[in-house]
């Protein structure tokens, strides 16, 4: 490799060097043999093999498994404002063509290493922009990026009126960072006064509170999943389990169901989803339970409802939990077929990475021979575009549904 830059070289072993050579951004600590100096925490690194050869620049980690995430394989890339700018627009072009023009205002603009900034999520919720960033490389790099994302969208015409920090996440330990969550400070501007905005999905209105909401506030994967259901919904008895702020029973309700069940074990999820349905004037086909799923669906008698939704929360995050969470998918799964009719309508998902789509497959046909039943598939969809599935990143491929009649 010819160098003409003066970041610290690293050398990585032969199993890291294949990893990279594969595809994957990640080099995990373990893996780099030598270092020709001591970067400072967060910054920039050049990784090469045993022999010599350029593997690509990254973000050094001190603290943690992951020692470098690199962010270019190319190695005449400058990594000045120009070239997070070109990224950032590359990332919001993309948006722009996978996504209908009304999905705009609210959708993932970054997905982490799916769009080149490892360890960073950017949410949009019409106004606002709420950002979770979980590297300490884009941390050190926050600075300059967020003033760069806000003026990428305004030259759009998009409006923005402020950045929201979600850094609540205990991950960020496992990268030496504090937690907390607040305004971020755009030079010169006031941020808004309150933390709560409204959005519009598939024709629904949700009101959304990016500083205590879930995650970033509100979860934008399942978007065209619960246009799927909408189109299903019409004339049928819906009951949707795990509701949240009630999104996939709201557009059950907006798809013309006779009526819809909304089950959550959260009361404050319930008055969520209560105050969403009557901010659509859904309230009248709609009932809310705050119940355990688990403990509701053993009472069901066959037909109360033809048509059963599962969208639970991550029952693992990790693969040592995994055997024990294809159990509890198994259970829930198990019970909604017995609780369906014959000619019935199903969906279910799992949004964690470490249940693969085979595994969770191959659940789904234990549960429907337990229960007496077949799956007819109508079909088996992922996360909406703008969380971009990398094929040789597997832990963005994480969300599974599948829609399908039972007979």
């Amino acid at each position: 490799m010819k160098q003409t830059r003066a970041y610290p070289l690293f050398t990585v072993t032969k199993k890291g060097t294949r990893w990279v050579e594969d595809g994957h951004p990640w080099i995990y600590a373990a893996e780099i043999l030598a270092k020709s100096a001591e970067p400072e925490n967060g910054a920039l690194a050049d990784a090469v093999s045993e022999g010599g050869k350029y593997l690509g620049t990254g973000l050094y980690s001190r603290d943690s498994k992951i020692g470098l995430r690199l962010v270019s394989r190319n190695a005449n890339d400058c990594f000045d404002k120009a070239f997070w700018r070109r990224r950032i627009r590359y990332a919001w072009d993309y948006r722009k063509a996978v996504l209908d023009e009304a999905d705009l205002g609210c959708c993932r603009v970054i997905f982490g290493e799916a769009d080149g900034f490892p360890g960073l999520t950017v949410d949009r919720f019409s106004e606002l922009l709420v950002t979770q960033t979980l590297s300490v490389g884009m941390e050190r790099l926050k600075d300059l990026l967020f003033p760069l994302l806000v003026e990428v969208l305004r030259e759009d015409g998009q409006e923005i009126r402020g950045i929201f920090e979600r850094n609540d996440a205990a991950i960020r330990a496992l990268e030496g960072l504090e937690q907390g969550k607040g305004w971020y400070p755009l030079p010169g501007e006031t941020p808004p006064e309150s933390p709560v905005t409204e959005i519009c999905e598939n024709g629904i209105f949700y009101a959304v509170d990016v500083e205590n909401g879930q995650k970033t506030g509100f979860f934008l994967d399942q978007k065209y999943n619960r246009r799927a259901v909408m189109r299903l919904a019409k004339g049928r008895r819906v009951l949707d389990c795990f509701t949240h702020t009630g999104s996939f029973a709201l557009n059950a309700a907006l798809g013309g169901a006779a009526h819809v069940t909304a089950v959550d074990v959260s009361e404050s999820a319930i008055a969520m989803a209560e105050a969403n349905a009557r901010r659509n004037g859904l309230e009248g086909r709609m009932d809310f339970v705050a119940a355990d799923v688990f403990d509701l669906l053993p009472t069901l008698k066959k037909g109360d409802y033809d048509f059963i939704i599962l969208d639970p929360p991550a029952f693992t995050k990790s693969r040592k939990t995994a055997d024990r969470a294809e159990k509890g998918y198994k259970e829930i799964n198990l019970r909604a077929l017995r609780a369906l009719p014959r000619g019935g309508w199903f969906a279910t998902a799992s949004c964690s990475h470490f249940m693969p789509s085979a595994q969770f497959e191959r659940m789904l046909r234990s549960a429907a021979r337990d229960a007496g039943v077949e799956l007819r598939q109508i079909e088996a969809r992922q996360q909406a575009p703008d969380h971009p599935i990398l094929w040789n990143v597997p832990e963005t491929d994480y969300l599974k549904f599948y829609l399908f009649q039972v007979v």
